[in-house]
């Protein structure tokens, strides 16, 4: 079930989803984690934190890039809560790295999320996109109480949420994106993310109009091409509520 009523701003009722004339699109949706907020700094601070504990020497980068490619792998396997799949992937990490995390201390690291900080033009930009008329959105593998919790950080009500507790998947797969198309119907409707592999790929695969916030100025790939690239947030707020 959809808890929306859970998710959603004051002020941001469903019925007020309407076509706006001599725009492209009237719905723009965000992947969350990675576009909205800083979750690379949120990640890697606490994963600092407690190599600190365990007096290992962390070297964060190469951290980071092991965090990367281990929640999707933790995520592609059976459903499980996105609290446990933060733990389960802080104690893989750990573990690739030379020590150890009881299950305890690796909890801590989805208690740490709802303190991960929005990026310096995600608000702005939010606000912007609002005052234009354009109707949010989140799509985020995360859970409803997460989520929640991040909210608090962001300016501007969303109409459409959708999480990863709600559709029992993880993005790349298609669980989200038919739940938002179903909730946004005949709107048109614009996605925008800095995944390629979780947003822009499945996007492009049921024809979703997709807009990769390209944060780390990546190269192009010719076999991922979204429909809009841009470096920031910003840029995409003055290209369409300029």
């Amino acid at each position: 079930m959809v808890r929306a009523d859970l998710l959603r701003g004051a002020g941001s009722p469903r019925g007020g989803l309407s076509r706006r004339p001599g725009r492209r699109f009237d719905v723009v949706t965000f992947d969350c984690y990675g576009t909205l907020i800083d979750w690379e700094a949120g990640i890697g601070d606490w994963l600092e934190t407690a190599a600190s504990r365990a007096g290992v020497a962390l070297d964060r980068r190469k951290a980071l890039d092991l965090y990367g490619q281990i929640e999707p792998a933790v995520e592609a396997e059976t459903y499980r809560s996105y609290r446990d799949v933060l733990a389960e992937s802080a104690r893989r990490v750990a573990l690739g790295l030379g020590w150890s995390l009881s299950e305890q201390d690796s909890r801590g690291l989805a208690s740490s999320l709802p303190d991960w900080k929005p990026f310096p033009d995600t608000n702005p930009a939010l606000r912007k996109l609002t005052a234009a008329g354009y109707r949010l959105g989140i799509l985020s593998n995360v859970d409803d109480d997460l989520l929640a919790g991040t909210r608090r950080h962001l300016d501007v009500a969303f109409d459409i949420l959708v999480t990863a507790e709600q559709v029992r998947s993880y993005k790349p797969a298609l669980g989200h994106f038919e739940e938002a198309r179903r909730q946004i119907g005949p709107l048109r409707w614009l996605h925008a993310a800095q995944s390629r592999f979780h947003d822009v790929v499945p996007c492009r695969e049921i024809g979703i109009p997709v807009a990769w916030i390209n944060r780390r100025a990546e190269p192009s790939r010719p076999d991922v091409l979204p429909d809009i690239e841009v470096r920031t947030l910003a840029d995409l707020a003055n290209r369409f509520a300029g």
